[in-house]
């Protein structure tokens, strides 16, 4: 059985997941990344984004992610299309990368941006990255260029940030600076193990 030993990490939009990632990743911990996998997968199935979209949304063999996203988080009924078509092949990526993982017996990490939103993944404990939804919406702007609008789309296309805060096993709060952040990772790692004990 997968995930026996997976803790998920999930968050909003622009709350910091990758630094957390990353932050984990220098303690030794493993790391599945579902958006890695999503992306692979997406491009593997550009044949099929063609037809459902049009070809000019690939480009080379390659998905044109920034276009496909201005379509779908405008549209709820072709993101719900979209998922149908992604989101078991990502799930049996990630279910088996979890298994191969499990065979160690220590805990590691499923980066899932979308966590509670899917509701499929049968993994108990879950660390929320934080951020408060002014930051999300300023941080979203600043890094991906997008006017308010935009911004607000993707951000609001997700279960609210104080929901999964609510829900979270474990939360990292990304409301401050990196230094924070580095901290809060720890104390959050520290937990973790210490539940092991």
């Amino acid at each position: 059985m997968s995930f026996k030993y997976a803790i998920a990490l999930t968050g909003g939009i622009a709350t910091g997941k990758s630094t957390v990632v990353k932050l984990f990743r220098e303690k030794g911990f493993r790391v599945i990344d579902a958006d890695k996998i999503a992306h692979e997968v997406l491009d593997a199935q550009h044949r099929e984004i063609a037809e459902m979209f049009s070809k000019d949304f690939v480009k080379e063999g390659k998905v044109d992610r920034k276009l496909l996203g201005s379509i779908v988080f405008s549209d709820p009924e072709k993101r719900k299309a979209l998922e149908g078509l992604l989101h078991p092949l990502i799930y049996d990526r990630i279910a088996e990368a979890s298994e191969k993982l499990d065979k160690r017996a220590e805990p590691y990490l499923v980066d899932i941006p979308l966590f509670y939103e899917g509701g499929r993944y049968a993994i108990e404990k879950v660390v929320v990255v934080y951020a408060r939804k002014e930051q999300q919406l300023e941080r979203v702007m600043q890094r991906d260029g997008y006017d308010k609008k935009e911004a607000l789309a993707r951000i609001e296309s997700q279960i609210d940030i104080e929901e999964k805060r609510k829900n979270a096993s474990y939360v990292i709060n990304n409301s401050t600076n990196l230094k924070d952040l580095a901290y809060e990772t720890e104390r959050v790692k520290e937990a973790i193990l210490g539940a092991l004990l």
